[in-house]
């Protein structure tokens, strides 16, 4: 019996950014599950994941993108039929780090001068990249009428999600495998690869050119490691 694929999305996409891997996903026989992000904090939004993790029988492999790699990383630990774990342009935390500690860690990333912020009435703020500067800031590597209808799709998150600390992390027991692109402006090249290196990656792709959504144009390179994560 097949695992089943949960697709966990970052800040600034939804759920429809699993389509094609979801499409490739089916018409090789695997159920997948693509969770609606809350992106309201790392341990409320683990949480939620942990939650539908816990609706689902059997083996799962857990995929998440860039914010989801902290929910993958949290909402996994102590989860035992979690069985393999894929960073897609993705934070893979240690406990104690944040997201935005980590992508500022090494130089490259633009996002923050992207931002637009809306204040909510609890005083904090939900960020938005601003829609004429989406195609080139997170998907440089789709078109830019696709990326233009994303930037009135996506959904933003928390400042506080973004800067609160990871826990213990799911990778220190559960394998893990990466891929991310080359021009990520979200995340830095080095620190895909610093986390990677540090997670002990079974496999690692780096795709040249790519930006922070390269599983979009290149999902079936994605389903190819996802895949073999589920034989592993």
């Amino acid at each position: 019996m097949k695992p089943t694929i949960v697709l966990v999305h970052g800040a600034f996409a939804e759920s429809a950014s699993w389509d094609g891997v979801i499409k490739l996903l089916k018409a090789d026989g695997f159920p997948a599950v693509a969770v609606a992000n809350p992106l309201r904090g790392v341990k409320y939004d683990s949480d939620y994941l942990r939650a539908t993790l816990a609706s689902i029988e059997g083996d799962i492999v857990l995929v998440g993108h860039s914010y989801g790699g902290m929910l993958i990383t949290n909402g996994a630990t102590g989860v035992p039929n979690v069985k393999a774990l894929v960073y897609v342009g993705a934070f893979a935390a240690d406990a104690g780090e944040s997201a935005a500690a980590l992508s500022g860690q090494f130089p490259g990333s633009s996002l923050g001068e992207t931002l637009n912020p809306v204040k909510l009435p609890d005083g904090s703020s939900d960020l938005y990249i601003k829609q004429d500067l989406y195609h080139h800031q997170f998907a440089a590597d789709s078109s830019a009428g696709d990326a233009a209808v994303w930037a009135v799709t996506q959904r933003p998150i928390t400042d506080g999600a973004l800067n609160e600390a990871s826990g213990d992390p799911a990778w220190k027991s559960i394998p893990s495998w990466f891929l991310f692109g080359s021009e990520d402006l979200n995340i830095p090249v080095a620190a895909h690869r610093f986390m990677a290196e540090r997670a002990g990656s079974r496999r690692t792709v780096e795709l040249a050119g790519g930006s922070h959504t390269v599983a979009i144009p290149e999902a079936a390179k994605l389903v190819e490691l996802i895949k073999e994560a589920s034989g592993a």
